[in-house]
């Protein structure tokens, strides 16, 4: 039984990346071919994809009876974000933040990190949570589609989508790897949650601290391999923004999924470890980019290493808090 868990997780791991980069292939090439915008198609289905794979497994998660793993998943989702793939980006190259779309986004990051802290706060995710939640979700997308249809001609962000998105792929391909991209992230999906779920009653770790870890690591892959060749061709903003993106989904949809399907009570660890190192991260991620004086709104490499830094250090506590 460990053994085929152990290879579920792995392969799982392995079709979620690969899934989830057919999935947004295809459908930003569709969304092109109907001529919509650049940055439209950059902030609802680029932004959606890379979380595409946290929202499967929350749902599954939650169906099966774990909202634990699900909430984990968007919380430590959102933490390996910000110290994980940012820290190892800025090690690779400084970010540079230039897109004035990606300077709004920012602080309207912040304020939904605090919605959901707030909501929180009575130790459980119930479905007026979830509502509220989804419904800031629908209202956060509108305002950036307008925001981004605003976005002058020459925001770097808009360039840097426009090397990205297919731009003269057929529309029956486009059709073809969406849809395959869509049916191996179901599969790999369930296979994965199945996979951690079993792990975790084996060696008696809490769903949870699964989601927190192995499973927020490993959808957190799609949003590393993208900032990563961000950066190595310079396209710093999309870098950043591929991750802001992400973690907004994270947090208003990733969330309300196990609120709406399961609703649960937290495990007190949420709310005096999980919620606060979010918090605490976003913040100081906000800090690094407009913060300490700055003039040039980059994230240097030194920054980087304090990111990573962090990464291990809340590893690192986690296990504590499992082994002790």
């Amino acid at each position: 039984m460990l053994a085929s868990s152990i290879v579920a997780i792995l392969l799982g791991f392995a079709l979620l990346v690969w899934s989830a980069d057919r999935f947004v292939y295809g459908a930003a090439a569709i969304a092109n071919n109907l001529g919509v915008s650049t940055m439209v198609i950059g902030i609802t289905i680029v932004g959606f994809g890379t979380s595409a794979p946290e929202m499967l497994i929350s749902v599954f998660a939650a169906i099966d009876g774990n909202p634990g793993l699900a909430i984990g998943n968007a919380i430590g989702s959102n933490i390996a974000n910000i110290t994980l793939i940012l820290g190892v980006t800025a090690l690779i190259i400084p970010l540079a933040i230039h897109s004035r779309t990606l300077q709004h986004e920012f602080p309207l990051l912040m304020g939904i990190m605090f919605l959901a802290w707030w909501l929180l706060q009575d130790g459980t995710l119930g479905r007026v949570d979830g509502i509220i939640l989804g419904i800031s979700l629908f209202a956060v997308m509108g305002w950036l589609i307008f925001d981004a249809m605003r976005a002058r001609p020459d925001d770097p962000m808009r360039e840097e989508l426009e090397d990205e998105i297919p731009q003269e792929l057929p529309t029956r391909k486009a059709v073809f790897w969406f849809i395959i991209g869509l049916a191996v992230l179901l599969a790999s999906s369930k296979m994965l949650v199945w996979g951690a779920v079993n792990v975790a009653q084996m060696y008696g770790i809490s769903d949870l601290v699964i989601g927190l870890t192995i499973v927020a690591i490993g959808t957190s892959l799609p949003e590393l391999a993208a900032s990563i060749m961000s950066a190595i061709k310079n396209e710093a903003d999309l870098a950043v923004g591929n991750v802001i993106g992400s973690n907004i989904f994270n947090t208003l949809g990733v969330l309300a999924l196990p609120a709406l399907i399961t609703p649960s009570q937290l495990e007190p660890e949420t709310l005096t470890r999980d919620l606060p190192i979010m918090l605490g991260v976003t913040a100081l991620l906000f800090l690094m980019a407009f913060g300490f004086g700055k003039t040039d709104r980059t994230i240097n490499q030194f920054e980087g290493a304090i990111l990573l830094i962090c990464f291990i250090g809340y590893q690192g506590l986690i296990y504590v808090s499992v082994v002790r």
